[in-house]
Order: C-alpha cells, then structure tokens, then sequence
C-alpha cells in the first residue's frame, strides 16, 4: 500500500556539494519520488524560487543560492525485494571498493541503477536510503538493468566531475563479459566502429540500432575472444565509447547476440538457455581500471562473474577445433 508524504515548505541554502548542478535535477534528489512532470511544472509556474526570482529548469545552482522549495505530495512507494535488501545495511550490493570519494559496487542483474520509466526506486535510491548520513552520492555511469557487475558511484561532487571528464576522454578502461550465440568468427582482437541512434518503438520502447544518419554518435567496441564453446563464445569487450546499448547493438549487428539479450537477441537461442538455467541477459561489467584525477594512483577493480553465469557456462560443451 503507498503512503502520502506531505514535505513542509523550506527554503535551502546551496553548499559545496549541490553548485553546479542544474536545478531540476536538485529538486529531484530533495523530492524523492517525485515525478520529472511534477517537478517541471512547480518550477514553470513559479512556485520553485532562487533567491527569490523565478528561474529555469536548467538553472545552474551556485553556493549559497537560496533555493524555496514548495510544499507538494509525494507518493512514496516501497522497493522491490532487491532494493529493499540493499537498504538493510547495503547488503544487496556488495561493496569492492570505498574511500572518501568513490564507492564501486557489484550490481545485481535486474535492479536498474536509478528509478524512472515506471520504477520508483533503483540502485543510487537504495544507496542514499542505506546510507542517509551520506551528504553526496552519485552515479559515475550507467549499466543496464540485465547487466551485472561494477558500478562507480562518486561521494564528492569534484570527483565526479573529473571522473565524467576521464570518461569522455577514454581513459577509463571497462571490461565486460558477454557470452554470445554461435562461434566468433575472429581470433585476433577485433574493433567494431558503428555509429548508433536511438529510436522509440510503435509499444514505446526505446531501441538503439546502427545508424548514418546525422544524429548517429559514433561507438567504438574491441571484441577478444576468451573462451570457446561448441555452440556459444564467451567474449571480453572494452567500450572505448559508453553509448546506450553499445555491446548489446554491436554484436547482435556483427551476427551474434548476446544470449539472454530480450530486445536484441535470438529468441529460439534465449528460450533454449533459459530451459539450461540462464534466466538473465549474460553480459557482466568485469573489470575497470583508471589512474585517480585526485593523486595519480592506479584504480583496478574486478567483479567475478555471479554464480547464475558459472553455472550456465558449465552446461555448455566444450569447443572442439576443426581438423
């Protein structure tokens, strides 16, 4: 059952930790929950107010900015069973990595990593929720919800800057495996460079697919073998880009999906795994390494695959080369 929680006007003074963001973005962290519609129209009728004018949603928020924040309701919902593991003391996501400034943890398959598109809560909500002392925590970047693995999550606001910097510039190296259908045709490393676009289906669901046109981005992909089986590959991929749905798109365009994958796999191949035990997408964040922008230092994290994937692998047959 959903519960109404009815916050009190107040009026907060913007700190080191909140400048620079954009103000529709804060009011989302401060009204949990709240819908991204909701949030727009307080804004636009002039019941959100900095310093007393009335301001934009893409208003970037300075230190000691006085930002009212109007009373609204806001329906609360309660998590799924992961999330609401996670909550409890975080024991849902297994942490590999803290300090002062970086959290990296192992994330499940199937919880998504922020809520939206119908989801109250994700990942960074259950974190924040686990952890209410904490007075910044955010998302380095994104893994899909069937993906399992490492996520990065910043609990400073400078070091997610600088880490958003290191990405854009490629020098943070992510790994992942993703066992495919069928045999991999090449032995040496192979680059897959195709530009992607998003699109939104006829159901309304968003897709990604290879594209030329004028708001494709190009995507970068380095595809290694690193087992063979007899009717399947398990592959280590590096994204040199972090485009939506890269490895997914790349490899079901180059003739070989990842198996588990429900939007851009082989359905006949999925239905087989799944009655051998696989009951997710297999692609799973392994490792990434970087040098810390704040003192230099060699970041190396690893995430082993989860014992779902172990356990499928075991079912497959080893690969026999041909004669």
């Amino acid at each position: 059952m959903n519960d109404l929680v009815k916050p009190a006007p107040k009026v907060l003074e913007i700190g080191d930790d909140a400048a620079g963001q954009r103000l529709d973005n804060f009011l989302q962290k401060v009204l949990k929950g709240a819908p991204k519609s909701l949030i727009y129209r307080i804004i636009r009728s002039g019941e959100v107010r900095v310093n007393k004018g009335r301001a934009k949603p893409d208003t970037r928020l300075a230190v000691d900015d006085r930002v009212r924040v109007p009373p609204v309701e806001v329906e609360v919902q309660r998590a799924n069973p992961v999330a609401a593991g996670a909550v409890r003391a975080g024991e849902g996501f297994p942490v590999l990595l803290e300090d002062d400034s970086l959290l990296a943890i192992n994330k499940p398959a199937g919880v998504a990593v922020h809520g939206g598109s119908g989801l109250r809560f994700g990942v960074i909500e259950a974190l924040r929720a686990a952890r209410p002392q904490a007075r910044f925590l955010e998302l380095v970047h994104r893994l899909d919800r069937d993906t399992s693995g490492i996520l990065l999550l910043a609990k400073r606001r400078p070091f997610l800057v600088a880490l958003h910097e290191l990405l854009r510039e490629g020098r943070i190296d992510k790994r992942y495996y993703a066992l495919v259908k069928g045999v991999w045709p090449h032995e040496a490393k192979h680059h897959i460079v195709e530009s992607l676009a998003s699109y939104v289906t006829q159901g309304g669901e968003r897709r990604v697919s290879q594209a030329t046109h004028e708001g494709a981005r190009e995507a970068h992909s380095v595809v290694s073998v690193a087992k063979r089986y007899a009717e399947a590959t398990l592959l280590e991929v590096t994204i040199k880009t972090g485009r939506t749905h890269q490895i997914r798109v790349h490899l079901a365009s180059a003739g070989h999906p990842i198996l588990g994958d429900d939007k851009y796999g082989d359905f006949e191949a999925n239905r087989q795994a799944a009655k051998a035990g696989l009951k997710r997408m297999f692609l799973h964040a392994a490792r990434i390494s970087f040098l810390r922008p704040d003192n230099g230092e060699r970041v190396r994290i690893e995430a082993v695959l989860t014992a779902e994937c172990e356990a499928y692998l075991g079912t497959l047959s080893r690969y026999a080369r041909p004669a």
